[in-house]
């Protein structure tokens, strides 16, 4: 399964609020065996948002869209996307009940607060959407067609991906192993892992830490056959995890400083003894 993340705000390309909701979303959907085929970020733009959505709906099997569900003046994401998929922006009535519910509930709580807003617009989506609730917040969000609307807050938009993640489910499987060495000490052997068994190979370096190495692909025995072969022709020690990589620093450390500790008694046994 192909899928594409759009992230919409205008705060978001001005560094203002960092992006965490696609770094989230792209594991996720990997986890579950999807392939991120494109990430991007677009301004609170009605045109932009529009033409994205209707070029992206045509191009993969789903398109996630966050942001821009709220009630300010800027917040056109459920209007842009039913443009982009030639569809009447409408009141949704299953909507509009759970938003009137998610109010009510919420001045049962705080009488004091006085909310200006307008319920329609919070319900207002693409014609004949599928509403997706939202436990955790005011704004419900949306399936239209292959199009997922949701909420830009991750608080609200996390819960409600998981509630249907299991709709983005793909063949894509992958392996890890971590490398106590810089990537260029790997780099031969994933090379030959690449061209021998057909399969994506990722190296990620991470200043003073391991390298991760990663596998991906569709036939899980090709996987294990490709990182078995690079376990046995490897000449750095692999972990299956960066902890493991940090324990056996920690220990073989340990074992340098009672080297030490040894080498400096027996210089002061050796004192003694004159």
């Amino acid at each position: 399964m192909q899928v594409a993340i759009l992230t919409v705000g205008n705060e978001l390309l001005a560094g203002d609020i960092e992006n965490t909701n696609a770094t989230w979303l792209a594991r996720r959907l990997t986890e579950g065996g999807a392939t991120v085929a494109r990430i991007q970020t677009v301004p609170d733009d009605h045109g932009v948002i529009a033409e994205t959505v209707a070029d992206w709906a045509a191009a993969f099997d789903a398109v996630l869209v966050t942001g821009g569900l709220g009630g300010t003046p800027d917040d056109i994401t459920m209007e842009a996307v039913a443009a982009g998929l030639d569809r009447a922006f409408v009141v949704d009535d299953d909507a509009e009940t759970q938003v009137e519910a998610t109010i009510a509930a919420i001045l049962e709580r705080r009488p004091d607060i006085d909310f200006d807003l307008e319920p329609e617009w919070y319900a207002s989506m693409p014609a004949d959407a599928e509403v997706l609730p939202n436990e955790e917040g005011l704004a419900p969000g949306c399936r239209a067609g292959n199009v997922y609307v949701l909420p830009g807050i991750p608080t609200e938009m996390k819960p409600m991906f998981e509630s249907i993640a299991e709709r983005f489910a793909g063949d894509v499987r992958s392996r890890e192993v971590y490398a106590d060495a810089p990537e260029g000490a790997v780099a031969r052997e994933l090379g030959v892992v690449a061209e021998r068994f057909g399969v994506g190979v990722g190296s990620y370096p991470n200043s003073g830490g391991p390298t991760r190495i990663k596998l991906t692909g569709g036939d899980p025995a090709a996987l294990d056959e490709a990182m078995a072969w690079f376990r046995s022709n490897a000449t750095v020690d692999l972990y299956e995890s960066e902890a493991a990589v940090e324990a056996a620093r920690e220990e073989e450390a340990g074992g340098e400083e009672r080297s030490r500790i040894g080498r400096d008694d027996g210089r002061l046994g050796g004192s003694d003894g004159e």
